[in-house]
Formats: structure tokens, C-alpha cells, sequence
């Protein structure tokens, strides 16, 4: 077994709930400290496979084809990565599959990521540690976040408090103030919004907010969202992508249905800052959304306080996640906690991912 202060090579695997496509990413790592940035790369889904897999979220599974389609992909993915690096795959030490979430239950102790992690060892020939929310969630957890505990090892030369948000499909944060982290889902992000342009305009996305930018704000409809309960619980807490009705929207513009989720999830944002123990220094914007301009215009006047991309200060914004999954597979491999009480709510620093081992 590896000490805690041998580093290895690692491979991260990243596919969010905006099903949008793969990412990869390469460190170099102790399980403390990130020593090596490798390379990185991102692959999008094609259309047909993104609406067919898409189809399957919020179920407690996909069918075996539609997994094997998934997992091959993830296995184009770091074959087109360790080309990309020149490097042996025997000197890379493990690979950090995340599979796709499809499912998100912690209150019944349930979280499904889909996703084959033996056959990619078998395939690539390097050791995978996959299923890594599973033993949080069985454990009282909520499994989710998974990405602070990387946070907190980039950011440990930075002057606190700051927060490390994540603008993916579901809004997460991560508040780092010395020794203190806390973390926990703050509501939609880019789900609703990227969900919403799709189904109105031969469109992906909302790029730089420029449909929202021109909308009007519909005050009534974000008032709705914001009674859920959710958002005065306390945190450690999680968040399904689904959990809040869209049709609330139906009938608006796409323009003003555009402005209005975007405001709902300023106003989410804000929210959360209720739950620090201190107000934020500065805020460090990760996740595809961190390209939305008018969003992080939005936010930092909310905030009152700067609100910047994560590249502002070195860090790979469109790999942070994949990354954070290539740490937690070496920490996993060493035994080394992956989830706290303060990002989890599990009731004492807890280990976790399932060991996929290379034949």
C-alpha cells in the first residue's frame, strides 16, 4: 500500500448533471497536496446520446447498453488523455471514475452513479476507484458535495474566508477559512437554464447571459421557488437537479424565462451566503457557468464582494471537477478521508470509492 506521502499520477473522470459530455484530467498527487498539473481534455456528447441518456435521469438505473455506451466513452477518454500525456500507462498510479449520476435520494441513503469501473480497468489496464458517494450516503451522509476537500488543498496558500462555487447542472459551494470548510448544494445553476434554451431555441446554452440579459425577470415566479424548504435547512445538504418545478416558466418568453431562472439562482446564491460563518472575502467561480458573464455580474453585485472565474488564480476551471476525482482516487487508495462533517454531514471523516483492480 501506497504511504500518504508517495505521489502518484492520477487520471480524473468527470461527467456532471448537465450531461453535456466527459471530461479528463492528470495530476500528480499525494493525497495532500497537488505537485503536477498533467494534461487535460473535454469530449461532448453528440446529440442523439446525450437525449438518450439524458432520458434516464432521475431513475434508479439505465439500461446495461446505454451504460456500456457511457463507461466505452469514458475509456476513448483517458485513452485520448494518456496519448496526450506521452506518458507509460504503467506510471499511472490509479483513475478516479465518477460515473454519471442518475438518481440522488440521501434522506433513504440512496445515490445511483451509473458507470462500468471494472471493465475500464480491465480495459485501460490501470486500477479504478469508482462509486465514491456510496459509503457517505449509507453512512448518513449526503454525499454530495465530493470536490471540497480538493478545494482546500488548492486553495491552501489564499487569504480567507473565500468560496469556491461550482456552477455546474446544481450550484455547490465550498467555504475555506483556514482549517474551516463547510459545503453544501446552494440550488440550480445551469440545468434549468440550459434545459429551458434547448427546448425553446437551436440553442445549448445561454451564452454570457445574453438571452437573460434581455429579459425581463419574472419577481413572482422566483418568489415561488425560494418559499422550498430547502433553502432554509441547514447545511451540510444536497440537492437533486430536478428538484424544483420548471413549468413555473411555461408560457414566458425565451428571453424572460431565460432572466427568470438566472435570477432564481442569483437569489439562491445569496441565500446560502446566510449559512457562512463569515461573509466571503472574495468568490472563486468554477463549473461552465463561470463563462456566463452576466451571471457572475449578477452575483457579485449580490454578494457585495468580488466574484471571479477560478483561472484568476491558477486554477483549470473546466477541469476542477475532473481533477478533484483523480485526488479523491489517490486519497481513496490510501485510506484517506474523502467526506466531513462540515461537507457531508456524515458524523466524523469518513473514507470511501470501491477499488476496480487491473487484471
Amino acid at each position: 500500500m501506497l504511504g500518504t506521502n508517495d505521489a502518484i499520477w492520477a487520471i480524473g473522470l468527470m461527467s456532471g448533471t448537465s450531461m453535456d459530455g466527459i471530461d479528463a484530467a492528470m495530476i500528480r498527487t499525494d493525497g495532500t497536496r497537488v505537485l503536477e498539473f498533467g494534461p487535460c481534455l473535454s469530449e461532448s456528447y453528440e446529440p442523439a446520446f446525450r437525449q438518450n441518456f439524458s432520458q434516464y435521469l432521475g431513475q434508479k438505473s439505465a439500461p446495461d447498453e446505454v451504460v456500456r455506451e457511457f463507461t466505452q466513452r469514458n475509456i476513448k477518454a483517458i485513452e485520448h488523455l494518456i496519448t496526450q500525456s506521452g506518458m507509460d500507462r504503467a506510471d499511472i498510479g490509479v483513475i478516479g471514475f465518477h460515473g454519471q449520476t442518475l438518481f440522488h435520494d440521501p434522506d433513504n441513503r440512496l445515490t445511483v452513479q451509473v458507470g462500468d469501473g471494472q471493465l475500464i480497468a480491465d480495459t485501460v489496464g490501470i486500477n479504478v476507484v469508482s462509486d465514491f458517494r456510496s459509503n457517505d450516503v449509507m453512512s448518513g451522509g449526503e454525499g454530495a458535495p465530493f470536490a471540497p476537500a480538493y478545494h482546500q488543498a488548492l486553495a491552501h496558500d489564499l487569504e480567507g474566508p473565500i468560496v469556491v462555487l461550482n456552477l455546474g447542472g446544481v450550484g455547490n459551494v465550498t467555504y475555506l477559512d483556514g482549517d474551516e470548510i463547510l459545503a453544501f448544494d446552494t440550488g440550480p445553476a445551469s440545468a434549468m437554464i440550459d434545459d429551458w434554451v434547448r427546448r425553446h431555441a437551436d440553442l445549448e446554452f445561454d451564452r454570457d447571459g445574453v438571452l437573460a440579459r434581455s429579459g425581463n425577470i419574472q419577481g413572482d415566479i422566483v418568489g415561488k421557488w425560494m418559499v422550498h424548504p430547502y433553502f432554509d435547512r441547514k447545511p451540510p445538504k444536497s440537492l437533486d437537479r430536478d428538484a424544483f418545478d420548471p413549468s413555473l416558466v411555461a408560457g414566458l418568453s425565451l428571453e424572460d424565462g431565460a432572466a427568470t431562472l438566472t435570477a432564481f439562482t442569483i437569489q439562491s446564491l445569496t441565500r446560502a451566503q446566510d449559512h457562512m460563518p463569515k461573509a466571503p472575502m472574495r468568490w472563486l467561480v468554477t463549473g461552465g457557468g463561470r463563462h456566463n458573464g452576466y451571471m457572475l455580474e449578477c452575483l457579485a453585485t449580490a454578494a457585495g464582494c468580488p466574484v471571479e472565474p477560478v483561472e484568476a488564480v491558477g486554477w483549470r476551471g473546466d477541469e476542477l471537477e475532473a481533477e478533484a476525482f483523480a485526488f479523491l482516487a489517490v486519497r481513496s487508495i490510501k485510506g484517506m478521508p474523502l467526506s466531513y462533517p462540515g461537507t457531508t454531514g456524515v458524523s466524523k471523516p469518513l473514507t470511501g470509492g470501491r477499488l476496480n483492480k487491473a487484471a
